[in-house]
């Protein structure tokens, strides 16, 4: 059966054809050009690679007149060996070829010429079942059965594996009156494009080895493509074609699709599961009005990318890939498709941990918090995996004596069981900082530093923050709590709070100046 590309093919096999003609007119076509040699032999043969490589059965190529002379031949069938091909069909025409139903009277090869191809071709060959077919064309030519006779004898002695009697006529009798002459000197191969009135078995019957249906799945192509092109131009819709052509399901199962994600699993790194993210950008952002009247600060652009954007890309990048955003103002302008959401609509009257507790916290695995304002390299939530605790905070050693920022804004301080950068000459760095104090009391701590907005949570941790949200809901502090509220909870529980030192490097965005310095933070 007839194919012109890999998809061809693989369609061709799926059906239970023993072999695939690769039909020169085909190729030709689907390639845009005409069938007089325009595609070079060596395009012609990448287009029958991608057969090869997407089939097991033998493929035959239509070689026409063997692109050339012996020379020519040789290298030809040495290429085709190198990729799989079973074998190919010369003609006994002159080069460039005109296809046989094109015009009468064709000129013919001398046949010495033509047999010194054959025999030039089965000399390269390093492969025993490569075979060479010999295609006559002296009855469409219009020089009678002893020309085609005298022909085919000619260059089954050269070599030929076979002879592929060509004939345009309606009937197959030229074709049977062949056989009976020929009388089963070599196997015999045919092409049943006009004749095929004729059934089968017929040709069973008389004796003939193969039978090439020649260029249908070309033609039937051409067919629906203009079917459904002009459908949608006309239509300007697809809705009426889903229902009537293969699904890209289809598409993924002919291109094998289970077969790489069978592969990957077998050879690819398997990617780190850190567990899942959890976004607050409910805010608007009270000191970016001018900025967030269509859009919380979370979208603000950021060097072409919103802030929120960015955030979730450097999640990912440290491992945390299953992440989801709590919204609130303005909702509708944070749209990924690759995102989860959830939404606390009460953000006015409601704060972080009220937000934090509208999302389904993970029964298993790891939980990643973050503020949905901050920008921090991704090696920081790597060494956030990293961390022993049940709960981790990420403390920027670096954030100055003074418990506020310069422009006067309150920083989330922690106390600190040690301070960040001990000797390391002493084996004191090996040992995990923890957290000794959260919120006023922190102030007075001997070592301190500024919480980012970023905590981790194990799935111990995870379930223990999940009894402090409840505990926060029954005794009705939970609407105004703020995250450092609740690992305070955490702490009277007995929870010990782990924590990742920086010292800068990151960003929160609370308005303009941090806006533009963000822009060239990243």
């Amino acid at each position: 059966m007839e194919a012109h590309n890999g998809l061809s093919a693989r369609i061709v096999e799926e059906a239970g054809f023993k072999g695939i003609w690769g039909s020169g007119l085909s190729i030709s076509a689907a390639l845009g050009v005409r069938d007089n040699n325009e595609a070079s032999w060596t395009q012609v043969l990448e287009v029958l690679e991608f057969m090869s490589d997407a089939t097991t059965v033998p493929i035959l190529m239509d070689g026409d007149t063997g692109f050339g002379n012996f020379n020519n031949m040789r290298r030809l069938v040495r290429k085709l060996e190198q990729r799989g091909v079973g074998g190919v069909a010369i003609e006994d025409k002159l080069f460039p070829k005109t296809n046989s139903f094109i015009g009468e009277g064709q000129p013919l090869a001398d046949i010495e010429e033509f047999s010194g191809k054959i025999k030039a071709g089965k000399d390269s060959q390093s492969d025993d079942d490569f075979c060479i077919i010999a295609r006559v064309e002296a009855l469409i030519a219009g020089w009678g059965m002893a020309e085609a006779l005298k022909r085919a004898e000619a260059y089954r002695q050269a070599g030929a594996d076979a002879i592929l009697i060509h004939s345009k006529k309606s009937v197959a009798d030229e074709i049977l009156t062949f056989t009976k002459e020929w009388a089963g000197r070599s196997p015999l191969v045919i092409v049943p494009t006009t004749y095929a009135g004729t059934p089968t078995q017929t040709f069973r019957d008389a004796g003939i080895s193969l039978m090439i249906w020649a260029n249908h799945n070309l033609r039937s192509i051409i067919g629906a493509m203009r079917e459904t092109t002009r459908h949608i131009f006309e239509a300007e819709s697809v809705a009426a074609l889903e229902g009537n052509i293969p699904s890209v399901k289809d598409v993924f199962a002919i291109q094998n699709s289970q077969e790489l994600k069978e592969a990957e699993d077998r050879y690819l790194p398997k990617p780190v599961d850190n567990g899942q993210g959890l976004i607050l950008a409910a805010s608007r952002g009270g000191a970016l009005e001018h900025f967030t009247k269509d859009q919380p600060k979370s979208m603000l652009d950021i060097r072409g990318r919103p802030l929120l954007r960015r955030l979730v890309d450097t999640m990912r990048n440290g491992g945390v890939r299953d992440v989801c955003v709590v919204r609130g103002y303005r909702k509708d302008a944070i749209d990924f498709p690759d995102i989860r959401t959830v939404d606390n609509d009460r953000y006015e009257e409601t704060g972080e941990a009220f937000s934090l507790a509208q999302a389904d916290l993970p029964e298993s695995g790891a939980l990643t918090v973050a503020y949905g304002d901050i920008l921090f390299s991704p090696s920081v939530v790597e060494k956030l995996n990293a961390s022993p605790h049940d709960v981790t905070l990420v403390v920027d050693a670096d954030y100055g004596k003074n418990p506020t920022h310069g422009d006067g804004r309150q920083v989330d301080l922690v106390g600190v069981s040690r301070p960040h950068g001990v000797d390391f000459l002493t084996d004191e760095e090996d040992a995990p900082a923890t957290v000794t104090a959260l919120g006023d009391a922190a102030g007075d701590a001997e070592n301190k530093g500024e919480w980012i907005g970023l905590v981790r949570f194990s799935q111990a941790g995870t379930a223990a923050l999940r009894q402090a949200i409840e505990g926060a809901g029954a005794d009705g502090s939970l609407e105004k709590a703020r995250i450092p509220d609740l690992l305070a909870r955490l702490r009277e529980q007995g929870i010990e709070i782990g924590v990742v030192y920086i010292s800068g490097g990151w960003l929160d965005v609370d308005d303009a100046f941090d806006l533009a310095a963000a822009r060239n933070f990243v």
